[in-house]
């Protein structure tokens, strides 16, 4: 069969990754072609375009990159009808998705979407469109398998595949670790600022701001993949500070704490049982609209999943030096910790297990054989 996959950003080449692998065990002959970045390029087929490309973040920035969102818009396009495959995958990346799901459904491609857009937290009238839209989908959180009934849209929900890629990982020996990467022997915070530009620029000074304050611990920054080091470089003004990249789950395994951009790393960074303070900032534009448009009471997927106040959230205005130093300090006591810890465990009950790729994948190759 012929699989054609779009993933738009870091968490979604990792998604994607997976499936792919959990495909190609249920179809020998798979053959895939891909938007997504390296991980999925590692697993075998064509990638179009890597996301480190098109990563736009908040509502001015996608306006300012309008004629590069629509050029990647018609170069999908063309290159779908190019593949023919037997099912297009989409993951995430709602902007772009469901405007190629649009189309490929006029040409009579099987849609199918992994990792719900997040009509659920605003613009729940796209739901129509996606059931227009889309001829299966594949959820990942319990919460919106129960959004969209209430929609009267059946999904699959598959349980979380952060589960799989953490429990499947190769574990890290801490000693060795911190030797290669000169840590020494102070508890680890660890700070995750995103991975746009954007948000590290808005996240990384605020979290680094709070550096003379805890001299106990070794703050090490978590370098996302899709930026280089020199990018980071400038926000950097002592000499107590680390930077390791590509290596945030080897990171949070050995962290004491966390100081977590809102974002699927919020979800990771309780996976690995690290107590965090979650926050966010973005430009005061996009921040005004997006209060507007979302309905939810919480920005963090912990926070969401539970229903509850699990993780502290210090969102615009919030997030400053003094509050994140007041938070920061709670979450390194042992009783607010031993809490957290139990929050964790029931998280991970509610996430549905292990096996979400190997769910999805089956479903998928089933329908196919329909």
């Amino acid at each position: 069969m012929k699989y054609y996959i779009i993933a738009g950003e870091a968490s979604g080449d990792l998604h994607g990754s997976n499936l792919m692998k959990a495909l190609q065990k249920e179809d020998v002959s798979a053959d895939f072609r891909f938007w997504g970045g390296d991980l999925m390029q590692a697993v075998g087929g064509t990638l179009v375009k890597h996301y480190k490309e098109r990563a736009f973040m908040g509502f001015i920035e996608v306006l300012i990159n309008l004629s590069s969102i629509f050029k990647d818009i018609t170069l999908c396009k063309n290159d779908i009808k190019n593949f023919k495959p037997d099912v297009i995958i989409f993951i995430d990346n709602s902007g772009f998705n469901l405007r190629i799901a649009k189309w490929a459904k006029q040409q009579n491609f099987r849609t199918h979407y992994y990792i719900s857009p997040q009509v659920w937290a605003s613009r729940a009238k796209r739901v129509k469109a996606i059931k227009h839209d889309i001829d299966a989908m594949y959820v990942i959180l319990p919460f919106v398998e129960a959004f969209y009934k209430k929609h009267d849209y059946k999904v699959h929900f598959v349980g979380h595949p952060l589960i799989d890629a953490i429990a499947n990982r190769e574990q890290v020996n801490e000693f060795s670790f911190r030797e290669k990467h000169q840590l020494g022997n102070k508890p680890i915070i660890a700070l995750l600022p995103g991975s746009r530009k954007q948000e590290i620029k808005n996240m990384l000074s605020v979290m680094l701001s709070l550096v003379d304050d805890f001299k106990n611990y070794q703050f090490v920054i978590a370098g996302a993949p899709s930026q280089d080091y020199t990018f980071y470089e400038s926000f950097i003004k002592s000499n107590h500070v680390k930077f390791i990249t590509n290596k945030t789950y080897d990171l949070l395994s050995i962290s004491t704490a966390a100081l977590v951009t809102s974002g699927t790393a919020t979800l990771e960074t309780a996976l690995f049982k690290v107590p965090q303070v979650v926050c966010y900032k973005g430009s005061a534009i996009s921040y005004q609209i997006a209060k507007r448009i979302i309905t939810l009471k919480f920005i963090s997927l912990v926070n969401l999943v539970m229903d509850k106040e699990v993780v502290t959230e210090l969102i615009q205005n919030d997030f400053n030096k003094k509050r994140l130093k007041n938070e920061l300090e709670k979450i390194l006591n042992p009783d607010i910790r031993e809490k957290l810890f139990i929050h964790y465990y029931e998280l991970e009950k509610v996430l549905g297990g292990k096996g979400a790729s190997k769910k999805t994948a089956q479903l998928i190759y089933k329908s196919l054989q329909a």
